[in-house]
């Protein structure tokens, strides 16, 4: 694929998320989809991690380029699970902020730790995000199809953060470490925030 072609799929991917944000908040429908969807758009500490996880697995080798996101995406479940239940841990929040800043970190560092501790970091910061999801459920919504929202909108992150990292032809080695950077910077303020 050529440079110009790629930039263009993006772009145009990144075209088809711009109507989400207008159901990024409550009042349209009560199928829960578009709350779903809109939740991890909506939020910077969750759009700001799950573009982090796609830009970290394009800085990964082998397996891990597919699992990250995929742990991500599964520990998220397990926590919307959680958090639909009613189930919630201390701290939730600031644990959000820290993954944030960890992820940004990893980003920055280009960090390619053991598969089983970045699987296992992962797997932790899908799981507090989704239960934030889970127990920010809106009322008289679906809790599969708020469920299947969160994930489409999840993976279009991972998705996004990784095509940036791999298809741009400008110094994706440079723009993705300043990107983690950024993130980590944002994850101090949302920690002191």
């Amino acid at each position: 694929m050529q440079p110009t072609q790629s930039i263009r799929l993006s772009l145009g991917a990144a075209l088809c998320l711009i109507p989400v944000f207008a159901f990024a908040h409550p009042g349209h429908g009560d199928s829960g989809l578009m709350a779903g969807v809109g939740h991890p758009l909506g939020g910077m500490d969750h759009l700001l991690a799950m573009f982090a996880v796609g830009l970290w697995a394009a800085q990964q080798k082998g397996r891990a380029c597919w699992m990250l996101p995929v742990t991500f995406v599964g520990g998220m479940l397990l926590g919307g699970l959680l958090g639909v239940d009613g189930f919630a841990i201390a701290y939730l929040e600031t644990g959000i902020a820290a993954s944030v800043l960890t992820l940004g970190l990893l980003v920055a560092m280009a960090a390619r730790p053991p598969v089983a501790f970045a699987l296992g970091i992962t797997g932790l910061f899908g799981l507090a995000h989704g239960m934030a999801h889970g127990l920010e459920l809106p009322e008289m919504s679906s809790p599969a199809a708020y469920a299947i929202g969160f994930v489409i909108a999840t993976s279009a992150l991972h998705a996004a953060g990784y095509a940036l990292a791999r298809w741009f032809p400008i110094k994706a080695a440079v723009l993705t470490r300043v990107l983690g950077v950024a993130s980590a910077g944002a994850g101090v303020a949302l920690l002191a925030g």
